[in-house]
């Protein structure tokens, strides 16, 4: 700031300056006093030969008298008069006509001061911009110290064994003497890696909480900006301030922006990108474990970093922060309901087992879901009912009430939906029906959503084929009742066959092809996302390959078929309890089947 205040007081002391030497420059040195006189009094003066020099520019006349008065005047149409000038041997001087002389005397008076201002202008923005130029180099890390603002272990649950894992940074940040004793090296750097949303940046804040130091926190597309140079000057500076509040964390979040493996940018070995990493790999190699700087970064993306970040002596420690199992979201649900005021009938174990594959943030913003429709119905208190909601909104998405939809497509909407949850009630080994709904939420006419019981970590044969089978089992619903097909089952035939082509050509779950992968992918580190499928089989088993997709498929469509054409009872059950309610939950249905199938035996008895 005081520089600043500098800078204007010299350049306004350079402009009045300018100005004063402008106006000593246009001053006039001597006045001359010319007479004003009448063309007949200068023809008098002519004839007494009493003027000695006359200047002509235009219809304007100056001259001299022999006795230095300077005279004027204005002529008339004469053209004798340089005759009787000569005749009386006086000195004609003639000048180009001088109508806009004014223009003329107006750029001399004001064309300097526009000249010096304009230049004054222009050195203003050069220094403004030399600024900016030097801005860009500056370290836009932002620096944590505020006590109210620091994160702790006890505000980050769900990965106790990565909090484990990382103790060993906050003991060492604390009390650095205790491993040097030994002749032991602290990781330079942690390398934090796991899908979106799953606290890895609360992490790095609560290691920085823990140890009580300082937090730089800055992203990795900071670092990269159009001129060359800039990213490098970043990494150095940041460094640099680092080094002045050791000890203390520098958090580098989605560091694939500015980490991706070398030699893959357009711009070659000039490229900005990769002159921010070599330096960032300069710095990180040149650490010493002493400074008591670490190190922390994040990705969703390892797998595109370059070798060099990753070897011993610059991110020696890789952690990995999954989705939280069941026990982790019931703790994460605890700690985004701790200020929350929670009804009685809400039960955090049932809320997190209903919530399989949700992220920190994923539950995080399901609370706020469910305190932002509490208050929209004037409660005090969130109940299990609003929890409900929230997640509905969250895997389906929001209800549109509002479309207008013809009997005929809520009846076709509701056996397609029907035939869904049918084919997953009476399937083995397939997660449960938790709600059927023909109330069009999203893009969807109709959602069928299933949870399952337990995490996921892997799946069976079995499973992804009763998975198959129920995806088929909206579109033959539509074929058996309706003797013809909609669009309505577009997106649940894409599913299939993208399902069916991964069990062949990557899970090797087809007893024809046996235990192979196909079409091996070929990334594009520059673009950071699988750009192309490499080709490694030949014309004949590519087409083996789409025949045995074909087959799996049309397999699973036939036995959806079978199971519904056994069920047609349950089937119109289900789908004229849709119609009525619109939303069936899981208990529901059962109640549903469960009297379709009592009805079903009794006719079967009296027949």
């Amino acid at each position: 700031m005081k520089s600043k205040t500098q800078n204007i007081v010299f350049w306004t002391v350079v402009g009045l300056s300018m100005l004063v030497l402008l106006n000593l420059w246009n001053m006039p040195t001597r006045e001359v006093v010319e007479e004003e006189i009448l063309f007949s009094e200068f023809m008098a003066k002519l004839d007494q030969d009493a003027i000695e020099k006359v200047t002509i520019q235009g219809s304007r006349l100056r001259g001299m008298l022999k006795d230095r008065t300077q005279i004027r005047t204005y002529m008339a149409d004469y053209p004798d008069l340089v005759q009787a000038l000569r005749e009386k041997h006086v000195q004609i001087e003639v000048k180009p006509s001088g109508e806009s002389s004014w223009y003329m005397a107006m750029l001399m008076t004001w064309g300097p001061f526009v000249l010096f201002l304009g230049l004054w202008v222009f050195m203003m923005r050069r220094m403004q911009n030399g600024n900016a130029a030097l801005s860009l180099v500056k370290n836009r890390a932002r620096m944590v110290t505020d006590e109210r603002k620091k994160v702790m272990f006890s505000d980050v649950a769900g990965i106790d064994e990565v909090k484990a894992d990382v103790q060993e940074t906050v003991e060492f940040l604390k009390d650095p003497r205790k491993f040097q004793k030994l002749g032991g090296r602290i990781p330079k750097g942690v390398l934090v890696v796991g899908p979106p949303g799953t606290g890895k940046t609360l992490l790095a804040k609560a290691i920085a909480g823990e140890a009580g130091v300082p937090f730089f926190s800055i992203s990795g597309s900071d670092f990269v900006e159009m001129f060359v140079g800039v990213g490098a000057s970043r990494v150095r500076t940041l460094f640099e301030d680092a080094k002045k509040h050791a000890p203390c964390i520098v958090f580098i979040d989605e560091i694939d922006a500015v980490g991706r493996s070398r030699g893959m940018g357009l711009g070659g070995g000039n490229d900005e990108r990769e002159q921010t990493l070599n330096q960032l790999l300069v710095e990180m190699d040149g650490f010493d474990t002493t400074e008591g700087v670490i190190l922390v970064a994040a990705t969703n993306r390892p797998d595109v970093l370059d070798p060099a970040l990753l070897r011993p002596g610059r991110f020696d420690r890789q952690v990995t922060v999954n989705h939280p199992d069941l026990r982790g979201r019931s703790e994460i649900l605890k700690v985004h309901t701790k200020n929350v005021p929670i009804a009685a009938d809400v039960e955090l174990e049932t809320i997190a087992r209903g919530t399989p594959g949700f992220s920190g943030a994923d539950l995080e913003n399901l609370v706020n879901e469910a305190a932002l429709w509490a208050a929209r119905q004037n409660k005090s208190q969130i109940g299990a009912a609003d929890f409900d909601m929230a997640k509905d909104k969250i895997l389906m998405g929001t209800e549109r009430k509002s479309m207008m939809l013809t009997d005929e497509e809520k009846r076709v909407t509701a056996y397609h939906e029907a035939g869904h949850a049918l084919v997953a009630v009476l399937l083995p080994n397939t997660d449960p029906v938790h709600k059927v709904s023909i109330i069009p939420r999203g893009r969807a006419l109709g959602v069928t959503l299933q949870l399952p019981t337990n995490d996921h970590h892997n799946y069976s044969r079995e499973f992804l084929y009763n998975r198959l089978a129920i995806l088929m089992g909206g579109r033959v619903a539509e074929e058996l009742v309706f003797k013809q097909v909609t669009t309505g089952a577009g997106n649940d035939l894409a599913q299939a066959t993208d399902l069916a082509r991964k069990m062949v050509c990557e899970w090797g779950m087809s007893e024809k092809l046996g235990p192979l992968v196909f079409g091996q992918k070929e990334e594009s580190m520059f673009l950071g996302r699988d750009y192309s499928s490499k080709r490694n089989v030949s014309d004949q088993m590519s087409s083996e390959i789409d025949l045995e997709i074909k087959r799996i498929v049309t397999e699973n469509y036939a036995r959806a078929k079978h199971l519904l054409q056994e069920q047609m009872t349950g089937l119109t059950a289900l789908a004229d309890a849709l119609l009525e309610k619109e939303v069936l939950d899981a208990r529901e249905i059962e109640e549903i089947l469960v009297r379709s199938s009592q009805r079903r035996s009794a006719e079967s008895a009296v027949i």
